[in-house]
């Protein structure tokens, strides 16, 4: 029998359930750029992007694109009422100023401790290019990653310490896979929710730390 394990979409709206009222998150390049379309609709979320926006909204309708107006990832995105443009130094120093509650990350590893590998794989043809990610992981007062929660050939991407360049230390809070949602701690990982007829015995099967539930 095959595992059951959530979409994207519900990926996304899982961790959209936890960002909190009035936040001001980045939503990094990937499948965090999903997060967006699942902000409840009674809260107000302020979206920032490091290429100079913020105050973005959910994806525009097909055929509604503006390419003038992009997030990081060069995908058209929506601008609120309110929201704005600004220089790319300024929007720097809002990541390493503190001025983010949350930062949602894409990931390569995630280690027991909360080091951030996702930027390299030190593949031969892979092309270095950390971008604004280590800025946000350390600038973010947290920083949650969505990433699936194995690699295609079934390795566990929570490991105990990363193998590939790390992006920032001791940085990633709280984890959401397409099997869980894990949170950090003292090295081991505290499920905080898994999808449904999931166990706690099959998901430590295909993870490589220590888990323990309340």
């Amino acid at each position: 029998m095959s595992t059951p394990r959530w979409t994207r979409e519900q990926m996304a709206a899982r961790v959209a359930q936890d960002i909190p009222d009035g936040a001001v998150v980045n939503l990094g390049i990937g499948l965090p750029t999903l997060v967006a379309n699942h902000i409840p609709a009674d809260r107000e979320v302020i979206l920032q992007s490091e290429n100079g926006v913020i105050g973005m909204g959910p994806a525009p309708a097909p055929g509604q694109e503006d390419y003038d107006l992009i997030n990081a990832g060069k995908q058209p995105v929506t601008l609120l009422p309110g929201g704005c443009f600004f220089h790319h130094a300024d929007s720097f120093a809002m990541m390493r100023g503190g001025h983010l509650d949350v930062c949602v990350l894409g990931a390569f590893q995630v280690a027991a401790d909360g080091d951030l590998a996702n930027w390299h794989t030190g593949a031969p043809d892979a092309i270095p290019a950390v971008g604004g990610a280590m800025d946000l992981a350390i600038g973010a007062k947290r920083t949650f990653v969505m990433m699936e929660h194995c690699t295609k050939s079934g390795q566990s991407k929570l490991v105990p310490q990363c193998t590939y360049p790390l992006t920032g230390l001791a940085c990633v809070s709280r984890v959401y896979t397409d099997l869980a949602v894990i949170e950090l701690q003292d090295g081991r990982g505290r499920v905080v929710d898994k999808v449904p007829g999931l166990t706690l015995a099959q998901l430590q099967a295909v993870t490589a730390i220590d888990l323990f539930e309340d």
